[in-house]
């Protein structure tokens, strides 16, 4: 079931003429810098985008223009876990596995989950209760159960479906923001 939601959400971005991809990632990207939770946000936390995922690397630029800490998450495979580090700039990162850009362990500082006051959650479907379908790791749902500040996702409205399957230790976010809503999610949750 997931694999084939995954599948299905994958060839509608994969399909969304590229002009529209940047216009409706510009309107996300005004929903997440007006909300209460990036205003009060000091430290953001989120990933590199790759693909066809909502960009970040204008979420960096305006980060680092409101003088707030940004942290990139660094994955432990062998232990399925994963903690965030600083980031400055891309000196900082390498690319590990999957091509996906993490911090570089000597040159960044380790932030603790208290340090952190918002973190983006990556994905590749949504709900309205905030359950997703990520990238089959669970490295964030593990991350989350401890994690009590701010939490939401940006998607396109072509990836939040009418029901993301969920096990007990599924995390749901608690807002998804795309280019048409935001969507409150502990109102919803089961």
């Amino acid at each position: 079931m997931k694999r084939s939601l995954r599948s299905e959400v994958r060839k509608r971005l994969a399909n969304m003429p590229e002009q529209e991809f940047h216009l409706k990632a510009e309107a996300i990207h005004r929903k997440l810098f007006q909300s209460k939770q990036w205003k009060k946000a000091s430290v953001i936390a989120l990933t590199v985008s790759r693909n066809r995922e909502v960009p970040t690397k204008p979420i960096i630029e305006q980060a680092r223009l409101e003088g707030k800490t940004v942290c990139i998450p660094k994955c432990m495979p062998e232990t399925k876990k994963m903690h965030f580090r600083s980031y400055q700039d891309e000196s900082d990162l390498e690319v590990v596995y999957f091509g996906l850009q993490e911090p570089i362990v000597h040159k960044t500082e380790r932030m603790e989950p208290e340090d952190i006051d918002f973190i983006l959650v990556p994905g590749i479907c949504y709900d309205r209760r905030g359950y997703r379908i990520g990238y089959g790791g669970g490295y964030y749902d593990r991350y989350l159960a401890g994690f009590t500040k701010d939490t939401a996702s940006l998607a396109f409205e072509c990836q939040v479906i009418g029901h993301v399957p969920n096990e007990p230790h599924d995390i749901p976010v608690k807002q998804v923001l795309t280019e048409d809503a935001v969507y409150n999610c502990l109102d919803t949750a089961e």
